[in-house]
């Protein structure tokens, strides 16, 4: 093996290839990136970029010079149009083919737009996901503009919270029952629609979008909801889901199962062909998922590049993810699907005070949602991994020491 060659240069791909070099591998790398930017962190796109308070610099995981230093050739701007499996090769849109060993897809995931006959196409609407998304996005927000927010999940309200604290008057509608109804317990949505609430953010459940109002000149003006009501938003924010990148691989001929399909290794169904990040679909259980995290982006790269080695390595995911929404960190350990029981714990009086939120099942521990309360969130987070539960009534009593059910 001398040549493994990344399409995708994200955290995904970035972390493959510089655990490639960790663990020794001295063959030929090309990492391929369609952005012309080099790899960077996408959380704080939504956050401390769009805010003004991080520069473009510090986004970047890596100093530019690291590529060249540890024998990665980085090709920014170059977008992968085929793979032939056969052939071991990737052609670029360009044309050039690139010859492979091991092929690794990192090409992760795309926000879902709103159609262009409910308003999408129009000048004032945006999505989060890349550098040009926030460069685009920043100058709109004017304080005192009426901004709409489509989707009550993360993304959404990361949005929502960064323009309310831009002096933008914020709508968010959210057609389920309840904003973060996907992701997290009703006692967490409770507690985040409190904290928006609060900073001046008027949110709007099962409430759908009908369509956007043009001012006769392209650009948004409003909004129609499902109920009928008009909001005026000179500007809004699309925050309905991702899409994994899988084109690539279908067009080759690769399996894809709401996302490129993998087995528990990473490798997918065309031989020597693997993937990893957003992008990938695994083994989880008795099932399969799809993670959207930095965490889990780094952690399934990394046994990906030790199983191209040779390592034959399981992946075993343990996600973790986190949001910042004003001055609350949300720390989030473990998966809460399927919980029946939460068990809530506060750190102190008030609406906004620090807590924690965990998931049951029977008595398994399965997560836990804790806001500005970190030592619970680690606390949490370990015992997860190591697959201990302590009882909900244990965890229900404000007398308990949480550091002590690390030693039980």
């Amino acid at each position: 093996m001398t040549h493994v060659v990344v399409v995708g240069a994200g955290q995904a791909g970035l972390a493959l290839v510089a655990r490639l070099r960790a663990e020794g591998f001295d063959g030929t790398i090309t990492l391929i990136g369609a952005e012309p930017h080099p790899p960077y962190q996408r959380p704080p796109l939504s956050k401390d970029y769009l805010l003004g308070e991080l520069p473009r610099e510090r986004l970047y995981l890596r100093p530019e010079a690291f590529y060249s230093e540890h024998g990665i050739d980085l090709r920014l701007g170059a977008e992968a149009a085929a793979i032939d499996t056969g052939r071991r090769v990737v052609t670029l849109v360009t044309g050039a083919e690139i010859p492979y060993d091991e092929l690794v897809l990192c090409t992760g995931s795309t926000p879902r737009r709103l159609p262009a006959a409910m308003g999408g196409d129009l000048r004032g609407v945006h999505t989060m996901r890349d550098i040009r998304d926030a460069d685009a996005l920043a100058p709109e927000m004017v304080p005192g503009r009426p901004a709409l927010v489509v989707g009550g999940g993360y993304i959404g309200l990361e949005g929502a919270a960064v323009a309310a604290q831009r002096g933008l008057r914020v709508t968010v509608v959210e057609m389920a029952p309840r904003i973060l109804a996907r992701v997290a317990a009703p006692e967490t949505a409770d507690y985040i629609r409190a904290l928006h609430r609060a900073h001046g953010v008027e949110i709007r459940e099962e409430t759908g979008l009908d369509r956007l109002l043009d001012d006769g000149q392209g650009r948004v003006r409003g909004a129609r909801l499902s109920d009928g009501a008009e909001v005026a938003a000179d500007l809004v924010l699309v925050g309905i889901g991702i899409v994994p990148n899988t084109a690539l691989a279908e067009s080759a001929g690769i399996a894809v199962e709401n996302g490129i399909r993998t087995d528990e290794y990473g490798r997918t169904s065309a031989p020597h062909v693997w993937a990893a990040g957003d992008c990938a679909s695994f083994p989880h259980g008795e099932g399969r998922i799809r993670l959207e995290s930095v965490g889990h982006a780094i952690d399934q790269a990394e046994t990906v590049a030790r199983n191209i080695l040779g390592a034959e390595t399981p992946y075993r995911a343990a996600p973790w993810f986190w949001s910042d929404q004003y001055d609350c960190k949300l720390q989030i350990a473990g998966l809460g699907t399927g919980h029946d029981r939460i068990v809530v714990r506060s750190a102190g009086a008030g609406e906004q005070a620090p807590r924690s939120h965990w998931y049951f099942r029977g008595d398994r521990l399965l997560a836990v949602d804790a806001m500005n309360d970190p030592r619970a969130y680690m606390i949490g987070k370990r015992l997860i991994e190591a697959g201990r539960s302590p009882a909900p009534e244990v965890l229900a009593d404000p007398a308990t020491d949480l550091k002590a059910l690390l030693r039980a």
